[in-house]
Formats: structure tokens, C-alpha cells, sequence
């Protein structure tokens, strides 16, 4: 099991954000999953792929070239842990800040429970204040 969870963990970096694909959103995303730490507060939590899409249009509209690199990555029973690095430029105004077209560079980290062969659960904690620091946001 471990090995197909890390795949699934490979390939939603690869598809969803690398490539961009809505419908991996979907392939990937338990109707019933939840996903943490991506919202404004610590208490907005994201539920099932439609609940997710709106954060995937606003960022990926925000850094249309985004790169995700996985660092590292382990697995074990039910859960897989990820960090990454994220590349990418300014280029939209899709998180309410109007385009620097400034290159980013932040790191992060995220905890994704899997059933189904689909992510259930996922806690994330990526390094926002490091990202709009990079754009000129205080």
C-alpha cells in the first residue's frame, strides 16, 4: 500500500499542480475528503473536490507556472508525508494581490490520509508569509 499511496501523492503534485488538470482534482480528491491549512484561518477547511477547486483556480491563476518539486516522501500504513519546494511567478491576481510578476521560492509540507486509493484527509503547512514576502505583501 505504501508504494501506491506515495504514487497517488506523485501524481496529484504532477497533474493538479504541475500540469494544471481540474479533472485530476476529482480522479484524486475523496468526495468526502477534507483538506486543512489552506485557507485564510486555521478553521476554514476545504471539503471534497468542489470544495477544494476554489483554492486550486485562485492560486493557479495567481502562479500559472507553478513547479512543484517533491523533496522527499514516506509512507506508511494509511498516511503519506510530502515536502516540497514551489517555484513559480507572480504572473495573476488570483489571491487579491495585483501581479509582480516576482519569482517565488517557498517550501512546505503536507499529511495526506488515503482511502479508496483517493486522499480522505490532508494537513498542510506551506510557508505563505514567505510567499508574500517574495511579492511585496507586509
Amino acid at each position: 500500500m505504501s508504494a501506491e499511496n506515495k504514487a497517488l501523492m506523485r501524481r496529484w503534485f504532477e497533474e493538479v499542480w504541475n500540469k494544471g488538470r481540474v479533472a485530476a482534482i476529482d480522479e484524486m480528491f475523496h468526495p468526502e475528503g477534507v483538506a486543512h491549512g489552506l485557507g485564510d484561518s486555521p478553521e476554514v477547511k476545504m471539503h471534497g473536490p468542489e470544495g477544494f477547486k476554489p483554492f486550486f483556480h485562485s492560486f493557479y491563476s495567481t502562479f500559472p507556472d507553478i513547479n512543484v518539486t517533491i523533496d522527499h516522501i514516506i509512507s506508511e500504513d494509511d498516511l503519506v508525508a510530502t515536502h516540497c519546494t514551489v517555484r513559480a511567478t507572480h504572473t495573476g491576481n488570483g489571491i487579491g494581490v495585483e501581479a509582480t510578476h516576482k519569482p517565488i521560492h517557498i517550501t512546505g509540507m503536507g499529511l495526506c490520509r488515503i482511502k479508496d486509493g483517493k486522499i480522505i484527509e490532508a494537513w498542510n503547512n506551506f510557508d505563505f508569509q514567505t510567499l508574500f514576502q517574495q511579492i511585496g505583501v507586509k
